[in-house]
């Protein structure tokens, strides 16, 4: 086990420093601080205010993604974590991540900086710095539909994208349509990918053409519909669905816009079941995700991270949610 000596040693400076850029000491500059960290990280030194249970605290670092609303996804995420957090003693920060900060610090460096026992990343796409890194991390750490699979102490959780797609595209066959649109998400994000591949197997099991036109990926927005809503329907798209509730919302209003009537010319599915899902005109059919307990999965998770179980991976069920923006097709229309 390494000792404060040992770190001194190795950077040539008295162990009074070392302890004072572990512990947060004002008179040393920032950049020794972070020597001082990355040395004590590389060495696997634990401070001693990590180790004390009554003061743990985790960190949520959220990028990409609304959470200050009750009807933005992240909200009830969040809600979710912090609850049962609380029920444990655990204390908890929310830092709100950019690139430029990624950059700039590394993620256990970072960590050991402010004391937090784990980590819970929300929002975070494959090109995101920290991620590129979590290989090597010692720091417990959960992500959110992201998965680092060569570290034992990086776990992921989500929502099974396989069963819902599988679920709602069933619901499309049963009505009658057999050229379904796919609109995605950000083409770097993995929860993206996966997906399109959920889509693709979905399609591939109900024996239904999966055009790479009826495939595109754009981010997770009202706006990017605009773009995609009109080459879906005159390549002959019936339904279209979506990579979350708010790329749904765009496409209705891009239908509208258009001039074409949903669900009666066009059937629209969304992926979430946000608040506002319910009370849209029409109302939203569908992918619920249980936003509460995929948090408390996410607390649950670092937990037993932190305790030394090693879980790879955890799938919560959807529920698929039948609303008015879904209909059957005229006989007609089946090719």
């Amino acid at each position: 086990m390494a000792t404060i000596k040992d770190i001194a040693q190795l950077l040539n400076i008295s162990t009074g420093t070392v302890s004072k850029g572990l512990n947060g000491g004002e008179d040393i500059s920032e950049d020794l601080r972070n020597k001082i960290i990355d040395t004590a990280v590389s060495l696997g030194y634990t401070t001693k205010k990590m180790k004390k249970k009554e003061s743990w605290t985790i960190c949520i670092f959220i990028e990409n993604m609304d959470y200050s609303a009750n009807n933005q996804f992240g909200y009830e995420l969040i809600l979710g974590f912090k609850q049962l957090s609380v029920r444990n003693g655990f204390n908890v920060q929310i830092v709100s991540v950019t690139n430029e900060m990624q950059l700039n610090e590394k993620y256990d460096t970072y960590m050991m900086k402010h004391g937090y026992k784990g980590g819970f990343f929300i929002g975070f796409t494959l090109n995101d710095p920290w991620l590129k890194t979590l290989n090597k991390t010692t720091v417990p750490t959960v992500l959110l539909d992201n998965i680092e699979p060569h570290n034992h102490i990086v776990s992921y959780i989500g929502t099974d994208s396989y069963e819902g797609m599988e679920t709602a595209v069933e619901h499309l066959y049963h009505l009658g349509h057999r050229r379904i649109a796919f609109l995605n998400g950000d083409s770097h994000s993995m929860i993206s990918k996966n997906r399109t591949d959920a889509f693709q197997k979905a399609c591939s099991k109900f024996k239904l053409k999966s055009s790479e036109n009826f495939i595109q990926y754009g981010d997770y927005s009202m706006d990017c519909a605009k773009k995609f809503v009109n080459d879906f329907i005159n390549d002959g798209a019936t339904a279209i669905m979506c990579g979350s509730d708010i790329m749904a919302m765009g496409v209705i209003a891009e239908c509208e816009h258009l001039g074409y009537n949903v669900p009666n010319d066009i059937s629209v599915i969304g992926f979430d079941d946000l608040p506002l899902s319910a009370h849209m005109t029409p109302a939203l059919t569908t992918i619920k995700q249980d936003r509460i307990n995929m948090g408390k999965l996410g607390f649950s998770t670092l937990l037993s991270l932190i305790n030394g179980v090693h879980i790879s991976q955890t799938l919560l069920r959807p529920t698929f949610i039948v609303r008015n923006s879904t209909t059957s097709i005229n006989n007609k229309n089946l090719n």
